[in-house]
């Protein structure tokens, strides 16, 4: 799940204000402006604040998305291609289920998501209330997909505690955690797509990526906020172990 959900369940980081028009004036004209009240801290006032003014918030409430987020994976498969019509996709971290009605709706035959959330129903689509890192969460994913994928996405995150150290190294062991999945998975020529922070993926997660995926690249999509540290890594090609069975 991402910290950008309206839920509220990640922490949030500050971005500018949207602005119509072609200057300060203008700007400060179309932007909602929340005043504080009674038992809202400052930071829920910046965060509703932003919400109001947020074009991809308004335009997934007409659409029917769940959340903004949805259109992170609309830009990522707009520029690399990953979702096929047929395919088979892992959602790591869905709620509240943005990326799941995305997949589907380009034509993924089948997709399970997993969160430590609850998440709506999606029809379609089979939703697991699970930790993902928890023992045995990823034999109940595989299970839960009937055989191997053809993309596995991940847009994880931990709940944070405001060292960044501490953070830093929980993202890590989640994007790390999502990778080692896909490759257990993933069909040959698979995709994998996982949140990352601080620069993209680095060191030992990089070099596994490379190892098994012909192409490794970083990309931030339009609708991750300017203001947020998050980017996204893609690999593509999945290239299994020889003595991996394909099916």
């Amino acid at each position: 799940m991402s910290e950008d959900e309206e839920g509220g369940e990640r922490r949030r980081r500050r971005s500018g204000p949207v602005t119509k028009g072609g200057d300060a004036r203008s700007a400060k004209q179309f932007h909602t402006k929340v005043k504080t009240a009674r038992g809202r801290k400052y930071s829920s006032k910046l965060w509703l604040e932003r919400q109001l003014n947020d074009p991809y918030v308004a335009r997934a409430k007409q659409e029917g998305y769940r959340s903004r987020a949805a259109y992170k994976l609309t830009e990522l498969d707009d520029k690399f291609g990953l979702i096929k019509p047929g395919m088979k996709v892992a959602d790591l971290g869905a709620a509240p289920g943005g990326w799941a009605q995305v997949a589907l709706k380009r034509g993924a035959s089948h997709v399970v998501g997993i969160d430590l959330l609850e998440i709506e129903p999606i029809p379609g689509a089979t939703l697991l209330e699970l930790d993902f890192t928890e023992a045995g969460a990823d034999e109940t994913l595989k299970a839960a997909l009937g055989g191997r994928a053809d993309l596995v996405v991940s847009d994880l995150a931990p709940w944070t505690t405001g060292h960044k150290q501490t953070d830093h190294l929980r993202i890590v062991a989640l994007a790390e955690a999502a990778a080692h999945f896909a490759i257990d998975v993933l069909n040959p020529g698979g995709a994998f797509v996982a949140k990352v922070f601080q620069g993209g993926a680095t060191g030992e997660l990089l070099d596994l990526l490379k190892a098994r995926f012909k192409t490794v690249r970083h990309y931030k999509p339009p609708a991750s906020r300017s203001g947020s540290a998050e980017t996204f890594v893609i690999a593509q090609g999945f290239r299994p172990p020889s003595d991996s069975a394909a099916g």
